[in-house]
């Protein structure tokens, strides 16, 4: 378990892709007590990323800093930045996706609402293509919205599905999900500083086309 930040109140780790965000057997925060040697600490989760997903998240070590972060987030001043390698090239290279978003329940699936209901929820993120090659590309991400599978589901239905998405990308993909957690933004739960973490890319395929160093202050 790689802990990049580590004080009283909160604890900033890289997530490991395959292990689950929440509060369960082998699960994230378990992970951070057996690393830390808090066999009953407090580690609460107050953002969450897909299990296939990897890379930084901010964890809660008090009831209030986990009740303060998840008002950060509610109020849409918790920043989180990501990367992904997609199939083909956004055009335009930097743009905004906007859709409503509805859960297929069913196929455990996001799916874009054709019409406003109460079950289809507004979704939006920024994106920037920085390279592109071999029929893929580095795209840097910031969600503006926090919806279930957003990115995975916005890029896939304009038919540039993240490379290793085997729910909504090309089954024929023989490597895992290549969507990173980069970047964290938030203010400091006790003090309110304003606290920024920057994770670059790891160096597997097929994030390996691209250059981590090029990326890295992005």
């Amino acid at each position: 378990m790689e802990i990049i930040y580590l004080d009283k109140r909160i604890a900033v780790v890289v997530k490991p892709a395959g292990v689950l965000s929440t509060d369960e057997p082998g699960g994230l925060p378990e992970l951070v007590r057996k690393a830390l040697g808090e066999e009953n600490g407090c580690i609460r989760t107050v953002h969450r990323l897909d299990r296939p997903v990897g890379g930084l998240m901010v964890l809660a070590r008090s009831r209030r800093a986990a009740s303060e972060l998840s008002r950060q987030i509610r109020e849409g001043r918790f920043q989180k930045g990501y990367l992904a390698v997609v199939h083909g090239r956004p055009e335009p290279a930097r743009g905004r996706m906007e859709d409503l978003l509805a859960r297929d329940t069913a196929a455990r699936r996001t799916v874009i609402a054709a019409a406003p209901g109460k079950d289809a929820r507004p979704a939006a993120l920024e994106y920037e293509t920085l390279d592109s090659r071999e029929g893929m590309s580095l795209v840097r991400i910031e969600l503006l919205t926090g919806r279930t599978h957003q990115i995975r589901c916005q890029f896939a239905s304009r038919g540039m599905p993240l490379a290793g998405d085997k729910k909504y990308g090309l089954a024929g993909d023989a490597y895992d999900i290549a969507l990173w957690s980069h970047k964290l933004r938030f203010a400091h739960p006790e003090t309110g500083e304003q606290m920024e973490f920057i994770q670059t890319i790891p160096d597997i395929y097929p994030f390996s086309l691209f250059s981590a160093g090029d990326f890295a202050d992005k």
